[in-house]
């Protein structure tokens, strides 16, 4: 099933791209979107362990099944003042 993943911020800056088109099997969890993103984008990996995901506009849970056609977004955190 295609996955599309929404990236901002850092995410964004580090992917080089607003959003990536991820490839995985049927019932694959948020989890296993992780380890495919960390797979195809490693200047990711240390980001997305401290990132939000969101699945069609709700946070989600690493156990999460995805659907197809499901739209996810990577939140990293934000500081400032």
């Amino acid at each position: 099933m295609l996955i599309r993943v929404l990236l901002f911020a850092a995410a964004r800056d580090h992917a080089g791209a607003d959003s990536v088109s991820v490839e995985l099997p049927a019932g694959a969890t948020v989890a296993a979107l992780h380890t495919e993103l960390s797979r195809q984008l490693p200047a990711l990996t240390p980001l997305l362990a401290r990132s939000a995901i969101a699945v069609n506009h709700d946070f989600a849970e690493d156990s999460l099944v995805l659907s197809p056609g499901d739209e996810v977004a990577i939140i990293p955190p934000v500081s400032g003042g």
